[in-house]
């Protein structure tokens, strides 16, 4: 693992990369679309859209339910080192907070999705939207709780899943050591549903194309606008908060955050080719420590960044369930808003480390949202890929940000060598 390169037998031909034959499905759905849109809008095309996302869809409830237990056991492991862990677990939240936010108040104001609005999609939309869903703070409250631990996952209800969930996790921590197999079982399911993930994904190619033709055999090429108005608008939103953000948080620091991603390209070519920004990730380690940070910050902040600091998901987790509201004529409530940050705020942890784990995520959010929104999630199928890239570049630049920052708040980040790091040509 010491290598940064990527051995020479796991290099594929480009023909076999997931991401080329996406590409690939796109643009033979999309030609199928405007060329013969009534063979592309027959309900079997629709269906094999739909069966790629409810594969996706019957993963999610256990998914959720591993990666929040997991989740909190390394809040737990954080608190253990005592103040750095809990400056860097608060740190955390703040800025993923920011980045929700963003991504929700540029949803709003740019409304990518409106272009797109279908009634009979709105219509469908509406039927699940009853008026007690959340007529009150008691009711929502009780909407919450589950009959039993497993009420949630048999119905999907990842509202209920989350609850039990974060019980879990808890009850693991109030355990302790004695509860350490049991731990390792829920660590070792996740592992398994992500390895389910990666079998569904080899039909992402096959449900994209069918997906891209059924929506613009469907709707138009006006489709087409929308979704390129999508990448577009997340491409902007996740430029101003590396940019802005994140720059205002270097400025602060003491260091330019151009030269700061400058020094990190290599590591960021890497994450743009897999998608993936854990597969930079002992690069980043290393270039950390070479910039100045203290090894036993870089070894608390990095690993736990991966699943708690994902500021490129999160912004995609606001933007893309408002576009697909947006999109289906469905216009969310402050209230479902609010609920959508507090929920992305747990389902985004651990969205890392696969590709296409924040389109799975995303599905989880939806579902508690609104569980009529994650058919909408076909809408966007065909374009993820584009977004997974800038999902993992703005994480990736996050957490070398925060690992700086955390160093600096302890006093263990050698200036100098910061400055030397970022400056090369200066001596």
């Amino acid at each position: 693992m010491d290598s940064p390169e990527v051995p020479a037998k796991a290099r594929t031909p480009l023909w076999r990369q997931l991401y080329i034959q996406v590409l690939i499905g796109l643009v033979l759905g999309a030609a199928i679309g405007l060329l013969w849109p009534q063979f592309a809008s027959q309900p079997w095309m629709k269906a094999i859209g739909d069966g790629f996302i409810k594969l996706i869809k019957m993963t999610i409830a256990v998914l959720v339910f591993c990666t929040v237990v997991s989740g909190i056991g390394q809040v737990t492991e954080a608190k253990q080192v005592g103040r750095v862990g809990i400056k860097t677990i608060l740190y955390f939240e703040i800025v993923s907070t920011f980045a929700l936010v963003i991504g929700l108040l540029v949803a709003n104001f740019v409304r990518p999705g409106a272009g797109m609005r279908a009634a009979g999609d709105a219509a469908a939309v509406a039927k699940y939207v009853t008026p007690e869903a959340h007529e009150s703070l008691s009711d929502f409250l009780l909407h919450i709780i589950p009959d039993t631990l497993l009420s949630g996952f048999a119905e999907g209800n990842i509202l209920q899943v989350l609850l039990v969930a974060i019980l879990t996790g808890f009850a693991l921590q109030r355990i302790g050591p004695p509860a350490q197999g049991i731990r390792n079982l829920i660590d070792e399911g996740s592992h398994l549903v992500f390895d389910i993930i990666n079998m569904i994904m080899k039909l992402a190619p096959l449900g994209a194309a069918a997906a891209m033709a059924f929506t613009l055999g469907k709707y138009g090429a006006a489709a087409l606008g929308s979704l390129l108005a999508l990448i577009a608008t997340f491409y902007v939103t996740a430029a101003l908060f590396i940019f802005v953000v994140l720059g205002l948080i270097a400025w602060w620091c003491g260091f330019s955050i151009f030269r700061f991603v400058a020094y990190l390209r290599d590591e960021l070519l890497i994450v743009l080719g897999t998608s993936s920004s854990e597969s930079a990730l002992p690069n980043l380690m290393r270039k950390m420590e070479a910039l100045g940070c203290s090894r036993p910050v870089v070894g608390l902040v990095i690993p736990t960044g991966y699943s708690f600091n994902l500021d490129g998901t999160n912004i995609y987790m606001t933007l893309a369930s408002l576009f697909i509201a947006q999109a289906l004529g469905y216009e969310l409530t402050m209230t479902q808003q609010l609920t959508l940050l507090g929920v992305a705020m747990l389902t985004s942890k651990g969205a890392t480390g696969v590709t296409g784990a924040g389109f799975i995520t995303l599905g989880a959010t939806l579902a508690v949202v609104n569980p009529a929104l994650v058919p909408g999630m076909a809408i966007v199928l065909g374009i993820d890929k584009f977004m997974s890239e800038c999902r993992a570049l703005t994480n990736f630049i996050g957490n070398g940000v925060a690992c700086v920052v955390i160093s600096r708040w302890e006093g263990e980040l050698d200036k100098s060598q910061l400055k030397a790091g970022l400056n090369p040509t200066k001596t």
